[in-house]
Parts: structure tokens; sequence; C-alpha cells
């Protein structure tokens, strides 16, 4: 598995940063938002160093598959009213140009009531 010395995520993911952890597995680490957008507001990372949706490989389906099945359980666990009348947004912000600010693979997961402060 690799990571970034210098990447706050892969900082998370081996403790070093402190985080308020919502979910690990073997190759998934979930943890809250510190500058939430909205009620529920997590974050879904590979514990594998991928710098972000530009550096996806055939390779990496299954993973990303995995964690996007994830997601809705995480989600109403966390507090998302179920669908059609509650409901969650994914976004993965991709580059400088996508808002991309820890160049760490990293799915955003939000709900709750809104109107939302951003998004």
């Amino acid at each position: 598995m690799s990571h970034d010395p210098n990447c706050v995520f892969c900082k998370i993911v081996q403790g070093a940063i402190p985080s308020r952890k919502v979910y690990e597995d073997e190759e998934i680490f979930v943890f809250h938002d510190i500058h939430p957008w909205a009620p529920v507001h997590f974050l879904m990372i590979p514990k594998d160093h991928i710098a972000s949706m530009a550096q996806v490989e055939p390779a990496h389906a299954g993973l990303l598959g995995r964690m996007m099945a994830l997601a809705p359980k995480l989600a109403a666990e966390q507090g998302c009213n179920p669908y059609p009348q509650g409901g969650f947004r994914i976004v993965v912000n991709t580059g400088a140009e996508g808002g991309q600010e820890v160049h760490h693979l990293h799915i955003h997961v939000m709900g709750g009531p809104r109107p939302w402060l951003k998004g």
C-alpha cells in the first residue's frame, strides 16, 4: 500500500493526525469533515494514496465500487433521512479547477436538512 509522507489524509490513515472516524476496513477509511458543509458530512478515502480521480485506473474499479456501495449505509448511520424525501450528495473534486484542496482521492458524502451553507 502506498502513502505520501507529506499527505494530510495519509497521516490521518496512519493515526498521526486525529480524526473522528466513521468507518475503517483494510482498504477504506472514513471520517467526519472538519469543516462540514451539511448537517452530515464525512469523507471516504482509500488507504492507498491515489492523488485524484485523474489517477484512477481500471485496477481501482473494485475499490471505488465498494466505496460507492458503502456510502448509502454510512449516510443512513450518520443521520441522513431515507430516500426519496431524504437523501445525500456525493461529490469528488478533482484537480485545482475542480476544487480539490487535498491531493488524496476523497469522496464527500453530505446530507441532512437543507439549505446547506455551501454546495
